[in-house]
């Protein structure tokens, strides 16, 4: 099988329709012979990940959360200081969250690039 380089400008773009997008092509769900149970997807890079477009006060009020498993280990931190910590894991989490949850998901998000 080959599998296809899909190039995509993420400038001006919604967050949640560009990760819809990318989530379909990882997956292989714009072809042909789609099959649930195989991983036929191809490889997505996403140029201009810092000018992704977010409505309403998504950036100062929208939190992500981490446990590290102990007491008291819960932290916090705002989506626009996580854009400005790691870019692209703010991308990365929401197509993390459009993959099915099974052994095929590791596979699918090693072929996505973000720059």
């Amino acid at each position: 099988m080959e599998r296809e380089i899909y190039n995509i400008d993420a400038k001006g773009k919604s967050l949640g329709r560009l990760s819809t997008e990318i989530a379909i092509l990882l997956r292989g769900k714009n072809r042909v012979d789609f099959m649930p149970n195989k991983d036929a997807g191809g490889f997505v890079v996403v140029e201009n990940s810092d000018k992704i477009k977010t409505t309403g006060r998504k950036m100062d009020q929208k939190k992500y959360y981490c446990h590290s498993g102990y007491p008291g280990g819960l932290k916090g931190e705002l989506m626009k200081d996580l854009e400005i910590r790691k870019p692209g894991l703010v991308l990365r989490n929401a197509v993390m969250g459009m993959l099915p949850k099974n052994k095929l998901r590791a596979q699918m998000i090693k072929r996505l690039t973000i720059k």
